[in-house]
């Protein structure tokens, strides 16, 4: 054996090592267009999206008695469901075993947090929670942006008056509409979001009508001309859905079957 293939052979085998002690996450395809809705509700709520490579995931919270109870209904059941134990504290352990393994080229998480609860007081609740989590989150300081390994932004029942009057916020929110909203910047709303019925009725049966394909093809370009990123949720969960939305120009797919939407983009590749 020369001394070239032992090279070659010590290097391949070390690469295989180095691949093999890498995080599931880290081997996996970055589901970048996958929005995990209602990630919760899986078995291990953030970690089976992690590993599936999703890097957009939603949770919704309720206060109640000071927690933020991570929940779609009935959050008296769920008291040990809280954001901080699910969600923040898992990122922050997701970030410094990345920075440990020197895996700073993955893109940073995004985490929709959808306000359930009285928006205001709720809120205030989250607010104070992420401080403690500042050195992770992208943030904004008198209009200055520094990205962060995870981003956090609002929907739901959002304060958004309280929000916008933030010197130094650590947040972005979802603008709920039918329509883009030019006098909502994008350095304060990071998307556009609408139900999927309030725009086109079609399910996947057939070629897509011209006026749904035209109106959701302008709801996409509107978000896009102010900055924003372009979704629908309550989609119908099918490939054929799926392919019209990217082609019509949404930047996410929101999906309640992780592995059958990565499913669906491996195929496109």
């Amino acid at each position: 054996m020369t001394t070239k293939t032992k090279v070659v052979r010590v290097l391949s085998v070390g690469i295989l090592v180095l691949l093999t002690a890498l995080p599931a996450w880290a081997q996996q395809l970055i589901v970048g267009q996958g929005y995990a809705h209602n990630d919760y509700l899986h078995e291990r709520p953030l970690l089976d999206a992690l590993e599936s490579g999703y890097i957009n995931v939603e949770a919704d919270i309720f206060l109640q008695h000071g927690q933020l109870i991570v929940a779609h209904w009935f959050p008296m059941f769920k008291e040990n469901h809280t954001l901080k134990h699910l969600y923040l504290d898992p990122l922050l352990k997701y970030v410094i075993d990345c920075d440990a393994g020197s895996l700073n080229y993955h893109p940073p998480i995004t985490l929709h947090i959808d306000i359930k609860s009285s928006p205001k007081e709720t809120y205030l609740a989250l607010r104070l929670l992420l401080e403690k989590y500042k050195r992770i989150l992208s943030s904004w300081d008198n209009g200055v942006f520094k990205q962060g390994r995870v981003n956090i932004v609002i929907t739901g029942r959002k304060p958004e008056a309280l929000i916008r009057a933030e010197k130094c916020r650590l947040v972005m929110m979802d603008e709920c509409s039918d329509s883009p909203l030019a006098s909502n910047s994008g350095d304060m709303y990071a998307m556009s979001s609408c139900r999927y019925s309030r725009i086109s009725s079609w399910r996947g049966d057939g070629p897509m009508p011209d006026k749904d394909k035209f109106k959701l093809r302008k709801f996409a370009m509107q978000a896009h001309k102010q900055g924003k990123k372009a979704r629908l949720w309550a989609s119908p969960e099918n490939d054929e859905v799926r392919r019209s939305l990217l082609a019509c120009g949404f930047d996410y797919v929101t999906t309640d079957r992780l592995a059958e939407l990565k499913k669906f983009f491996l195929s496109q590749r």
